[in-house]
């Protein structure tokens, strides 16, 4: 979006501010519809970090994510926990991964997860 849409905006401020985090939220990037449960970015950098530590090959990399969000701004990002990419029928990974999507790449977006019967 040029002008990013304030709904996702305060949405995206309402999940940060610990109000929420069972918000399920689908939207339209170009080349993917992603469908999933948003986290507060410092709950999705934590699991991150937390993958990457327990990674014998990238254990080097979770510090990156142990720095602290910043909060002194508005979101410029929704962070997917448990989400999917839809792709056909199906979604990946099955069982859910984490996504950072910038809130500008957004073209369009729904209220909810959707489900494999969904599709």
């Amino acid at each position: 979006m040029s002008k990013p849409d304030e709904l996702i905006i305060d949405i995206a401020a309402r999940v940060e501010s610990g109000q929420t985090s069972q918000m399920s939220l689908t939207v339209v990037t170009p080349g993917a519809v992603i469908t999933g449960r948003l986290a507060p970015e410092s709950v999705w950098r934590q699991r991150v970090s937390e993958v990457l530590t327990d990674s014998a090959d990238l254990s080097a990399f979770s510090a990156v994510f142990d720095a602290p969000a910043k909060t002194d701004r508005p979101p410029t990002h929704l962070h997917f926990h448990v989400a999917r990419i839809l792709q056909g029928t199906m979604g990946l990974p099955e069982t859910g991964g984490m996504y950072r999507v910038a809130i500008e790449d957004i073209s369009a977006w729904t209220v909810g997860d959707l489900s494999y019967s969904d599709l």
